[in-house]
């Protein structure tokens, strides 16, 4: 099982790593986007639109990331406290009743709104913005598969925790 879980984490640490570039290209972006507003007096629709893509994807492809390094919004009143084996039961238990049934709905209602806007060949509907607006539809489903893996990891190592007889 923990070869299992390290192919899960390398999975998700790759992707993160990879998406992280794309923090660095949205902020280099931007800049050309003030500088061309402000200095220049003009913007073009596409680099609008492609800020907007990669801030999608920055949040939706490093969803896992973030999950593995737990790094993602957690209301700590109880857990803190817990022990290992405690904090392992609500992390199993949250995972399989909260997290595994989210991450299904949203792939799958996800999936088929990806599929409906790549059926019609949906783009911008601005002159001049980008084409294939399903790209960053699907994209909803790549970071929840994404999320889904790192949290089957996440439970996985809870479980050996629980029943690890230390």
């Amino acid at each position: 099982m923990q070869r299992f879980i390290k192919s899960l984490n390398f999975i998700g640490e790759k992707i993160g790593k990879l998406v992280s570039l794309s923090a660095i290209l949205l902020a280099i972006l931007i800049g050309l986007d003030v500088m061309s507003r402000y200095v220049f007096q003009f913007t073009y629709i596409w680099m609008v639109e492609s800020e907007i893509y990669l801030f999608g994807l920055v949040f939706l492809l490093g969803s896992g990331y973030t999950f593995k390094y737990e790094k993602h919004v957690r209301v700590d009143v109880f857990y803190t406290k817990m022990s290992k084996k405690g904090k392992a039961w609500i992390d199993v238990l949250g995972g399989v009743f909260l997290l595994i049934p989210w991450c299904y709905v949203v792939i799958v209602s996800s999936w088929y709104y990806g599929l409906s806007s790549f059926m019609i060949n949906e783009s911008s509907p601005q002159p001049g913005g980008l084409p294939a607006l399903y790209v960053l539809k699907f994209c909803i489903t790549i970071g929840f598969v994404l999320l889904l893996t790192q949290g089957i990891s996440h439970i996985l190592s809870a479980l050996l925790t629980i029943f690890n007889k230390d």
